[in-house]
C-alpha cells in the first residue's frame, strides 16, 4: 500500500483528496494546523456550509469507509523539526503539498496579510524541501500551483505545461537552444509565492534530484466529491466572501439568495476552471506518475476549460433570473484578456474533465439552498483592494 502525507488536508481541496485516496487504497495522513479555520474567525465568513472538528471529520470518515487517516498538528512553516519528524516517522512514498494560503484578495488588504502569505507559502515551501533533502528520502512531492502566476494580461500564445522552449543568439550568430519556465507574471502576493515556489522547486530537483510535480491549478468551483456526499461531517467547504469565495460559486451563492450577480469591471476577464471533483482525481493521476529521481520538474495545468466572468455570469443569470451588477474591479488587470491553455498531459493520462454544466450547477444550488440560513451578506463584497486607485465593490448603475 502506498502512503501519502496531504500538507493542508483539512481545506478545501485538501480534506477531499485526502479521502479520495484513501478511498483508492492509499494510507493517508494530514499535517494541517488548522490555520484556515482560524481566518474563518478573523474574516467573520465562516463557510456556508458546517464543518465539523477535524477529529470529528476523520471519525466519520472510519465509520463510513473503514479506513484510519492519521492526523498532526504542525505548523510546517514554524516548526520545522515537527514536519521533519512527522514524515520521518509515516515514511510516505509521496507528500502533497497545500498548505499555504490560497487566496489572492486576503494576500492583497494589509500589510499584515502581505507579510504572513509570504512568510507562510514560502517558508512551508522550503521546509518542506529540505526536510526531504535532510531525511534522504526517495519522496515524490506533489504541490498544487495555480495558472494565476502567468497572469492575466493575455498575449494571444497557449500556454505550454510549464517550459517555453527558446533560442538565443551568442555571439558570430551562433544559436543555443534553451528550455526554460514559461515567464510568470503574477497579479498578488499570493500569486508571487507561487512562481517563488517554481524557483524552489528546479533548485532542489538539480540539486538533490528531488520528484516533484507542479499542478498550475484553474479557479475550482464545485463543493462535493464522491467521497464528501457520504456523511454530513464529511462535508466540503463552500467559501462564497469576497476574500476566499472562488466565481462561480459565488455567483450560484448569490443567485439562490437573491443578491445581484456582482461582476468585477467589464468582466472580460477570463480564468482557467475545473471541478473540484477533477481535482482530486488530477492529484491521483499525478502521483502515480511520477518523475524519475533526476529529471526535471514535472509541471501540468490542471484545467479543464477557460469562461469570461461575463459569461459565467450571463449563463448563471439565464438559469436563474439574477440580476447582473457591474461593480469596480478591485484588482490591477487588464479589463480584458484572453486565456489559452495547454491541458495535454492529464487528457493524455486519461482524465475527462468535466465542463460547467447546468445539472452540477443544480447540485451546488441545492447546497446552498439546504444551509442559505448560514448566508451572511456582509462578507460578499470584496474588501481589499490592489492599488489606492481601486475601489471595492462599489456597484455601477
Amino acid at each position: 500500500m502506498k502512503s501519502v502525507l496531504i500538507l493542508g488536508g483539512d481545506g478545501f481541496c485538501g480534506w477531499p483528496t485526502s479521502l479520495h485516496l484513501s478511498a483508492n487504497g492509499y494510507r493517508v495522513g494530514i499535517i494541517d494546523n488548522l490555520s484556515r479555520r482560524h481566518i474563518d474567525d478573523e474574516l467573520g465568513a465562516a463557510s456556508l456550509t458546517p464543518i465539523a472538528s477535524i477529529g470529528q471529520r476523520l471519525q466519520a470518515w472510519h465509520g463510513v469507509a473503514g479506513q484510519t487517516i492519521d492526523y498532526f498538528h504542525i505548523d510546517i512553516a514554524n516548526d520545522y523539526a515537527g514536519l521533519r519528524d512527522a514524515i520521518d516517522s509515516f515514511k510516505p512514498d509521496a507528500v502533497v503539498h497545500f498548505a499555504e494560503q490560497r487566496a489572492a484578495p486576503y494576500s492583497m488588504t494589509n500589510a499584515t496579510h502581505k507579510r504572513y502569505t509570504v512568510d507562510n507559502n514560502i517558508r512551508g515551501t522550503h521546509n518542506l524541501l529540505v526536510a526531504i533533502s535532510e531525511l534522504g528520502r526517495d519522496i515524490h512531492v506533489v504541490h498544487l500551483g495555480t495558472m494565476g502566476v502567468y497572469g492575466y494580461d493575455g498575449s494571444g500564445l497557449e500556454i505550454p505545461e510549464g517550459y517555453l522552449d527558446v533560442v538565443v543568439k551568442g555571439p558570430n550568430e551562433e544559436v543555443y537552444p534553451r528550455s526554460i519556465l514559461f515567464p510568470t507574471a503574477p497579479g498578488s502576493v499570493y500569486h508571487m509565492t507561487k512562481s517563488m515556489d517554481q524557483l524552489l522547486f528546479q533548485f532542489y530537483a538539480r540539486n538533490d534530484e528531488l520528484r516533484i510535480t507542479d499542478l498550475h491549478q484553474g479557479i475550482v468551483w464545485g463543493t462535493q466529491t464522491e467521497e464528501t456526499r457520504l456523511h454530513d461531517d464529511l462535508i466540503n467547504r463552500f467559501d462564497y466572501d469576497g476574500d476566499y469565495g472562488t466565481v462561480l460559486n459565488r455567483f450560484l451563492m448569490q443567485a439562490a439568495v437573491g443578491h445581484a450577480l456582482t461582476v468585477h469591471g467589464t468582466g472580460g476577464q477570463t480564468r482557467a476552471l475545473i471541478n473540484i471533483q477533477d481535482t482530486v482525481r488530477c492529484i491521483r493521476l499525478a502521483i502515480e506518475h511520477p518523475p524519475q529521481r533526476g529529471d526535471r520538474v514535472k509541471i501540468f495545468n490542471q484545467v479543464a476549460e477557460t469562461q469570461r466572468v461575463r459569461d459565467l455570469a450571463k449563463t448563471i443569470s439565464e438559469m436563474t433570473g439574477a440580476r447582473i451588477a457591474y461593480v469596480d474591479n478591485p484588482r490591477k488587470e487588464a479589463a480584458e484578456n484572453d486565456l489559452r491553455v495547454s491541458n495535454a498531459t492529464f487528457r493524455a493520462l486519461g482524465l475527462k474533465p468535466i465542463l460547467l454544466d447546468q445539472q452540477l450547477f443544480n447540485e451546488t444550488i441545492e447546497i446552498v439552498e439546504r444551509f442559505k440560513d448560514r448566508y451572511n451578506p456582509a462578507v460578499v463584497a470584496a474588501r481589499s483592494v490592489w492599488t489606492r486607485d481601486n475601489k471595492p465593490g462599489v456597484v455601477k448603475d
